[in-house]
């Protein structure tokens, strides 16, 4: 697996947080493994991207975190909120975007000729 540059990054951990609380409330490990499986292992983000990312989400309020008691263990769970759920929507779309240009410049498309 190839690490990915911390630039082109700049943002993908968010959308691909809120993008799978999107879909289910998830604590953070489970979306540590959920990120590389779900990606197939196109991303392999660290405890260490993911976490701080969790706690700024839950700064911005776009995710809420709630205990729950796991086979007696506490684990904090996270799930999207209303304004997390409008960010992701937003994200999605400049992501589309992106990827559309990106494949517009690969495929040669609209190539102009001086």
């Amino acid at each position: 697996m190839t690490k990915t540059k911390a630039t082109f990054m700049s943002g993908v951990p968010e959308l691909l947080i809120l993008s799978l609380l999107a879909r289910e409330e998830m604590y953070g490990y489970q979306l540590v493994r959920a990120i590389r499986v779900v990606s197939n292992e196109a991303f392999s983000l660290a405890e260490g991207v993911v976490y701080p990312a969790l706690h700024a989400l839950e700064e911005k309020r776009l995710i809420k975190a709630k205990e729950r008691e796991h086979e007696g263990r506490i684990r904090i769970y996270y799930a999207l909120t209303s304004k997390g759920k409008t960010r992701l929507g937003e994200l999605t779309s400049t992501w589309a975007r992106v990827c559309g240009g990106v494949a517009a410049v690969l495929n040669g498309e609209g190539v102009a000729h001086g």
